[in-house]
């Protein structure tokens, strides 16, 4: 079992990371591989909804959307950490979850999701929720702790300060770790729900 954790700030040690790096050391005591993959200072461009991944598979920008993709696919955990601005994640990782989530055409179901994030001081629940859609409109059931996910501080150091976020994020990763062993032994036994056939509606016509 693995979970892929996305730094989405572009500190690489900075209060995201220290927010991730608990989660991941509970992993580690549960037996589920991890991995940090840095984002926030990549080159990483938007969409432009060309649709080319419809037809190769992958994006047509070759980066660090592409390089992940793979990864994403194997993993039974995705978790993503930004930092806020203005109410709002990181541009550079909003523009690499749209492409990744777009360009991706696996089956994402039952695949376990949770954002983090970290603040200064506000803007903490509104980011929060915008990260959270990524994954409940791909069928990933999003994991919870005891409170929002969140931590404050305006460095690694402050981070480490605020010792009800970090328990946060250990409550939220043993909870991750609970539903994707269970989400295994289900899969087992029962297999994944059964899917309809999409159907997509227009408003205007």
């Amino acid at each position: 079992m693995k979970v892929l954790l996305i730094n989405g700030s572009p500190h690489r040690e900075g209060s995201t990371y220290t927010a991730l790096h608990e989660m991941e050391k509970v992993f580690r005591q549960e037996n589920i591989e991890t991995e940090i993959i840095q984002i926030g200072t990549k080159p990483v461009r938007g969409c432009i909804a060309c649709s080319s991944c419809f037809k190769t598979g992958k994006c047509v920008f070759d980066d660090a959307v592409n390089e992940t993709a793979a990864k994403f696919e194997e993993c039974d955990g995705l978790v993503v950490g930004s930092p806020v601005y203005y109410a709002s994640a990181n541009a550079t990782l909003i523009a690499f979850l749209d492409r990744l989530f777009y360009s991706t055409h696996f089956d994402k179901t039952m695949k376990v999701g949770a954002s983090v994030v970290s603040a200064r001081r506000g803007g903490l629940s509104s980011t929060f929720d915008e990260l959270n859609k990524y994954f409940t409109i791909s069928g990933m059931p999003l994991a919870s702790g005891q409170y929002w996910n969140s931590i404050h501080g305006n460095s690694a150091q402050e981070a480490s300060q605020d010792l009800e976020g970090l328990q946060i994020m250990r409550t939220l990763a043993r909870n991750m770790s609970f539903l994707i062993k269970s989400i295994r032994l289900g899969r087992e036994a029962y297999g994944l729900p059964k899917k309809e056939e999409k159907v997509a509606t227009n408003f205007i016509r």
